[in-house]
C-alpha cells in the first residue's frame, strides 16, 4: 500500500514531468472510478502537486483569469500517476488530464485495485495529524502531549497505523521502525512512548547548553521511535535510485534490497487485531493476540552456481551415470585388437578380467547352486506338462510321453528309428 514516501515521490514526479506542460480541455473520468466528476474545463492550464501524509493534492491552475480547481487523492492499495501518450492509455486509468500538444499526452491516475479515490476541494481530510515528513516537529508534539488518549492503550504496532497521530506511516514502515529499535510489536504503546518523554526531559536537564548542531548529532547517533518515523521514510525518498518512479518499475528490486524486516526471509509475522500482518524479529510482546502461532518467512531456494556436481544421497536415483567418453585409440592398440580377434558381447560397462594364476594341482569342481526361482519353475514344468500333453496331444512336452514325474504312460511306446 502506498505510504508517505510514495505519495511524496508521486508529487515530485508530477511537478517534474508536468512543470512546463500546458493542459487543455476537460477532465476525463472512467465509468468505474471511485470519485466524482470534475466540473472543470479550460483552454490552457497547468498542474502542480503537493503531498501530506497519505494524501496528495492536485491543483489545476488556468493561465487566464478563471478560478483554480483542487482535488485531493488517496491512493488506496495501488494508486499512482503516469504521464503517457493519449493513444496508449494504461489500463485502469480512472482520471485523465490531456495536454495541448499534438499528438496529446495524458496525465493519468492509475489504480488497478480501485481502492483509491479523490474528492473536490483543497482541504486535507479531517482527523489526520501532522505529516511525519513535512511537519515533523508538530507531529512529535502532537504524540507526546496526547499520551493519555485511548489510542495508546493498544500495542505499539497498531498505534503506529493511527493516522490521527502517525499520518503517513503504513505497514512496511512500522515494521522497519520497530525492527531497528528492537521493540516488540505487541508492547503497549503508552509504555514505549512515555519512556521517550522521560528520556527527552532527562536529556534537556543534563545538557542545557548544547548547541543545535550537537543536539542534531546526538539525535542521529541515538534516534528514538518518533525520530525514526521521520528518518526512515526520508531514506526511501533520498535513495540513489528512484524506488517508485513510474518510468522505472523495475526499481522495485532496489526497494526490496532496502528492506531489512518487512517480507524478509527469516522474520516472524503475526496478524494484529485489525487483520494487518506485522513482521518482526524475536518475541512479539505481552499484548500479542492469543491463539496465533508466529510464522516465519522461508527463503526461496536458489541454485548454487559453484556446485559442479549434485550431492549423492541414500535415496538418489539408481541409474548409473554414463561413462566418460574415451579418447581415440592409437594405431598400436587397434593392431593388438585385430590380432586378439573380435570381442563378443557388449563392451560397454564390462569389467576387465585378469587371468587367474596357474594352480599347482587341479582344483575340485565346484557344484553350481541353482537359484530357488529356477527350481520352482522347473518343478512346475515337471508337474504340469504331462497333463497338458495328455489333454492336447498337439502341445509339445519337455518330457517323453509316459516318462518321468511318476505318471503312467498313456500312449503306446514309439518305435526307434
Amino acid at each position: 500500500m502506498p505510504e508517505c514516501p510514495e505519495l511524496h515521490l508521486a508529487g515530485r514526479y508530477i511537478n517534474e514531468a508536468c512543470g512546463g506542460v500546458v493542459f487543455s480541455g476537460g477532465v476525463e473520468r472512467s465509468a468505474v472510478g471511485r470519485g466524482p466528476e470534475v466540473p472543470f474545463s479550460s483552454e490552457a492550464y497547468r498542474i502542480s502537486a503537493a503531498s501530506r501524509g497519505k494524501e496528495l493534492r492536485l491543483t489545476l491552475a488556468p493561465l487566464g483569469p478563471a478560478a483554480t480547481q483542487d482535488l485531493v487523492f488517496r491512493f488506496g492499495m495501488s494508486g499512482s500517476f503516469r504521464l503517457c501518450p493519449a493513444a496508449q492509455l494504461p489500463r485502469h486509468a480512472h482520471l485523465r488530464f490531456l495536454t495541448r500538444e499534438s499528438p496529446p499526452r495524458a496525465l493519468c491516475f492509475v489504480d488497478a485495485r480501485r481502492f483509491g479515490s479523490w474528492r473536490l476541494g483543497d482541504a486535507w481530510q479531517l482527523g489526520r495529524g501532522p505529516c511525519v515528513l513535512s511537519e515533523y516537529q508538530a507531529f512529535r508534539e502532537n504524540v507526546l502531549k496526547n499520551l493519555d488518549d485511548k489510542a495508546f492503550d493498544k500495542p505499539i504496532c497498531e498505534a503506529l497505523l493511527n493516522q490521527k497521530f502517525f499520518n503517513g506511516i503504513g505497514n512496511y514502515l512500522r515494521a522497519e521502525i520497530l525492527y531497528r529499535l528492537k521493540i516488540p510489536p505487541f508492547e503497549k504503546a503508552r509504555t514505549v512512548l512515555e519512556a521517550l518523554k522521560d528520556q527527552e526531559q532527562a536529556r534537556r536537564k543534563k545538557n542545557p547548553s548544547l548547541t543545535l548542531s550537537k543536539k542534531l548529532k546526538l539525535i542521529r547517533e541515538n534516534p528514538d521511535l518518533l525520530e525514526l518515523c521521520h528518518t526512515v521514510p526520508m531514506e526511501v525518498i533520498a535513495a540513489e535510485k528512484k524506488l517508485f518512479d513510474p518510468d522505472h518499475s523495475d526499481n522495485y528490486a532496489a526497494f526490496k534490497n532496502w528492506l531489512q524486516c518487512y517480507l524478509v526471509p527469516g522474520m516472524s509475522s503475526l496478524r494484529d487485531r485489525n487483520g494487518r500482518t506485522i513482521w518482526f524479529q524475536g518475541e512479539p510482546g505481552p499484548m500479542a493476540p492469543k491463539g496465533q502461532t508466529s510464522r516465519k518467512k522461508r527463503a526461496p531456494l536458489k541454485a548454487d552456481p559453484e556446485a559442479l556436481t549434485p550431492k549423492v544421497t541414500a535415496r538418489a536415483s539408481k541409474r548409473r551415470p554414463r561413462a566418460a567418453r574415451k579418447p581415440p585409440k592409437s594405431a598400436e592398440e587397434e593392431e593388438q585388437e585385430v590380432a586378439d580377434g573380435p570381442r563378443k558381447g557388449r563392451a560397454r560397462g564390462r569389467r576387465k578380467v585378469t587371468a587367474a594364476p596357474a594352480l599347482s594341482e587341479p582344483a575340485a569342481p565346484v557344484k553350481a547352486r541353482r537359484s530357488r526361482r529356477t527350481s520352482v519353475r522347473k518343478g512346475r514344468e515337471m508337474s504340469c506338462t504331462p497333463f497338458c500333453a495328455k489333454d492336447n496331444p498337439s502341445v509339445p512336452s519337455v518330457f517323453p510321453r509316459g516318462a518321468g514325474a511318476g505318471f503312467p504312460s498313456t500312449s503306446p511306446p514309439q518305435k526307434q528309428r
